[in-house]
């Protein structure tokens, strides 16, 4: 059986279902970004090329540098 609520303030019906797949997916946002290799290759995308190249990298190889044999 599926809950359904009205909010009478916004006039809008919301599915106790469709709440809780939200809930899921903020939560699983938040894991991404946690990730301490996703948070590495976001640095690194934030360089200038300039940079990356002192470090030895092109744009293109960020994410094999980052997530290795992953990507």
């Amino acid at each position: 059986m599926a809950h359904i609520s009205y909010d009478a303030r916004t006039g809008q019906t919301e599915n106790i279902f469709a709440r809780a797949l939200n809930k899921i997916g903020e939560t699983l946002a938040f894991m991404a970004e946690a990730n301490p290799r996703l948070q590495q290759a976001q640095a690194l995308v934030e360089l200038s090329d300039a940079e990356l190249a002192k470090r030895g990298l092109k744009r293109e190889e960020i994410a094999g540098h980052v997530f290795g044999g992953w990507v």
